[in-house]
């Protein structure tokens, strides 16, 4: 089968976009959550579950962490991993936030 120069360019333009965009994607994937982020800052995320302030967020106990929480999208083994809270953002296996759940 013949490819005429149009239809490579076409078909060359087309993968090259895709390239690109995939590339975005696994960029975005692999980016931390961040304690200053206003969607952490609202949950009250920290990296450390050590660190949490107890006073404000009397629901923690020791021993939480995002690893143990049944919103963890990574293995337990993972320094980091995906949260349903937080979209492509990962977070710290350490770390915890007032939506820990055991579910």
């Amino acid at each position: 089968m013949k490819t005429s120069r149009r239809q490579f360019l076409m078909l060359g333009a087309g993968l090259g976009s895709s390239l690109v965009l995939n590339g975005t994607a696994f960029a975005d994937a692999a980016s931390t959550l961040s304690e200053s982020d206003p969607a952490a800052q609202a949950v009250g995320y920290t990296e450390d579950a050590s660190k949490v302030n107890k006073a404000k967020f009397p629901t923690y106990a020791a021993g939480q962490t995002c690893a143990s929480c049944s919103l963890f999208q990574g293995k337990a083994t993972d320094a980091y991993g995906g949260c349903t809270l937080f979209g492509t953002k990962q977070v710290a296996a350490r770390g915890w936030c007032s939506s820990y759940s055991t579910m």
